[in-house]
């Protein structure tokens, strides 16, 4: 890439960036350009030789966000050396512990959900959160074959239906932690964890 591309990319991602942090703020509903372009630092006719209108910044946010907590996950399940639940529980951590970094802009999950049931956006917004359950699903799967390879984990373990049922805790779990101060999904999760390992460890 050549430095003015480079430059560009720069900008158009502290763009998405100053959005996804005015979105979960004011919502999408109560988003103007003007506040994203005041926040990115920029000017408003600057900000629409990026983005033509706020629903396609609103879905560049959404790719965003998803791309950031998938490379998380992916860079959490490749250490090496370490059994498939010891990578589980890593997973398992960073997806918990990112709570903290994200907990602020969080309100976007729900900003998110509601575009997938609009009639205006659905179709764009659910083929990515199709294609992201799908990877993420792939990946928990591929770590509790790797432990069923291992002699880890039962060797009649239905790997995809775990995978999915897990995936769906951790969202559940982020779900209950924003709506309840109070709640810990990082401590649930781990309790959680030590309870599906009984399950699914091999015998003997």
């Amino acid at each position: 890439m050549t430095l003015l591309s480079d430059q560009r990319q720069a900008k158009k991602q502290r763009i998405i960036k100053a959005a996804a942090e005015v979105m979960a703020r004011k919502g999408y509903a109560g988003t103007v350009m003007a506040d994203i372009a005041a926040a990115a630092d920029i000017g408003k006719g600057t900000l629409y030789e990026y983005f033509d209108s706020k629903e396609a910044l609103f879905f560049a946010v959404f790719r965003w966000f998803s791309q950031a907590t998938g490379a998380e996950a992916r860079v959490s399940v490749s250490a090496l050396g370490r059994s498939a639940g010891e990578r589980l529980r890593l997973l398992n951590d960073t997806i918990m512990g990112a709570w903290i970094e994200l907990k602020d802009i969080y309100a976007l999950t729900m900003e998110f959900w509601s575009a997938s049931a609009s009639a205006q956006m659905r179709n764009r917004f659910k083929e990515v959160f199709r294609e992201s359950y799908r990877e993420f699903r792939a990946v928990v799967s591929a770590l509790l074959r790797d432990g069923i390879e291992r002699g880890e984990f039962r060797p009649d373990l239905k790997a995809e239906s775990i995978a999915a049922a897990l995936v769906g805790t951790w969202d559940a779990l982020l779900l209950q932690a924003w709506f309840d101060d109070r709640f810990d999904p990082v401590e649930t999760s781990r309790e959680f964890l030590d309870a599906l390992f009984e399950g699914i460890r091999a015998a003997g």
